[in-house]
C-alpha cells in the first residue's frame, strides 16, 4: 500500500491529553507525543513531502469538548487529513463523573458521529480514527480499572462502527497496547493506564503511519 499522504498536504491531529502532551506549553507546537513522533518518521522517510502538520489536542477532553471547539481547531483548518483521538475521558466520566458531565456510550456514538458528519459536509478532509485505549490487564475484583476494562469495549465498536460508515483509516490502539501486555507489564508502558511513556507513544506512531502505508 502506497503511503496515502500527498506531498505539502495538512494534516492535523486532534484529541485529548494523548494527543495535546505539551502542545500548548513547553512542548509547542506539536507536544512532545505520537503527533511529533509521527511528523518527524514523516520527515525522515519521505523529506521532500513537506507537510504541514498541526496538532489541536487538549487534555482532559471528552467528544463534547470537541464538539465545542470544532470549529476553530478543525474545520478552519481545512486539513487534507484529519486524526481523531478521543474516548477515555468520556469513559471516566460516564462512570464516574458528575452527572453534568456524564456521556453514555450512546451520547458518545452520536456526538462522535455528529463531528464527522461535519467533516464530511464542511471539508475534504480524509479521516483517521484512532481507537481509545487502556494499558491495563487487571482482573481484580471491584476494580476501577476492571471497570474502564469492560465498558471500553463499547467505545471501540463505535470507532470502528464510524470507521466503516466513513470510510476512514482506522489505527486500532487498543489492540497494539494488548497485544505488548501479552508479554511485558502495563507499568513499563506508561505510569498510570491512560498516558503511555515515550515507548508507548512509539508504538502508536508506529500504528498509524502502518494505517497510512507508511
Amino acid at each position: 500500500m502506497p503511503f496515502a499522504i500527498k506531498p505539502k498536504q495538512t494534516v492535523l491531529f486532534t484529541g485529548d491529553s494523548i494527543t495535546d502532551c505539551g502542545r500548548r506549553e513547553e512542548h509547542a507546537p506539536l507536544g512532545n507525543g505520537y503527533v511529533r513522533l509521527c511528523a518527524e518518521l514523516i520527515q525522515i522517510k519521505y523529506p521532500a513531502h513537506g507537510l504541514n502538520v498541526i496538532n489541536t489536542g487538549i487534555g482532559g477532553n471528552t467528544t463534547a469538548d470537541l464538539t465545542n471547539r470544532w470549529t476553530d481547531d478543525v474545520i478552519k483548518h481545512k486539513p487534507d487529513w484529519l486524526s481523531i483521538k478521543i474516548g477515555i475521558n468520556d469513559i471516566h466520566h460516564w462512570l464516574r463523573g458528575s452527572e453534568d458531565l456524564k456521556i453514555s456510550p450512546e451520547e458518545f456514538a452520536d456526538r462522535y458521529d455528529a463531528l464527522l458528519k461535519r467533516v464530511k459536509a464542511e471539508t475534504r478532509a480524509r479521516v483517521i480514527l484512532m481507537e481509545p485505549f487502556y494499558m491495563s490487564t487487571d482482573c481484580s475484583p471491584g476494580s476501577f480499572r476492571v471497570d474502564i476494562l469492560k465498558e471500553l469495549p463499547k467505545y471501540i465498536r463505535t470507532v470502528r462502527m464510524l470507521s466503516r460508515k466513513y470510510r476512514t483509516k482506522l489505527v486500532r490502539t487498543h489492540t497494539l497496547f494488548a497485544q505488548q501486555l501479552k508479554y511485558t507489564p502495563a507499568d513499563l508502558w506508561g505510569p498510570e493506564p491512560v498516558h503511555p511513556y515515550a515507548c508507548g507513544h512509539l508504538l502508536m506512531a508506529q500504528g498509524w503511519l502502518a494505517a497510512m502505508g507508511g
